[in-house]
């Protein structure tokens, strides 16, 4: 496993899942869009709730996926901060499902998803912002390059 990114305190935490779905293509990560921003399914941890829980709870209401596995169970990296000094920490979800309802977020500050998409590593590449880059890295390389 690797090892987390040192967090500041005081910064404004994110929490969600890289997920994942093998296929006969080979591994495809999920992808969703609000506005012109691609990201990972996450939102802001809730007082009183751990971190994973945050990651567990977001990616259901962001998918509407219901069969989801933490095969490496709370394993995680963060990210840097990003301009407004907010980090995402992310762990690794997996699923077996194609289908994807994408969440409504009524009442809530962030933007609704507007937008999915399987992708593989090359194409997250290209979509994501750079600083998921560290995010994709370490997904490889808990994933093993055979199957990227």
């Amino acid at each position: 496993m690797s090892t987390p990114l040192k967090v500041h305190a005081g910064l404004v935490h994110t929490s969600g899942a890289v997920v994942f779905r093998r296929t006969e293509r080979g591994v495809r990560l999920l992808v969703l869009r609000a506005q012109s921003a691609w990201d990972f399914p996450k939102g802001e941890v809730v007082p009183g709730e751990s971190e994973f829980a945050t990651a567990q709870r977001e990616v259901a209401d962001d998918t509407g996926l219901s069969d989801i596995d933490f095969p490496f169970d709370d394993a995680y990296v963060d990210t840097l901060p990003d301009a407004g000094g907010k980090v995402a920490r992310y762990y690794l979800a997996e699923t077996d499902e194609a289908d994807v309802e994408l969440g409504d977020s009524p009442g809530l500050r962030r933007a609704p998803r507007d937008e999915r998409r399987w992708v593989s590593f090359d194409e997250a590449e290209d979509l994501l912002p750079p600083r998921l880059a560290l995010v994709l890295d370490w997904v490889r390389a808990n994933l093993g390059a055979g199957l990227a």
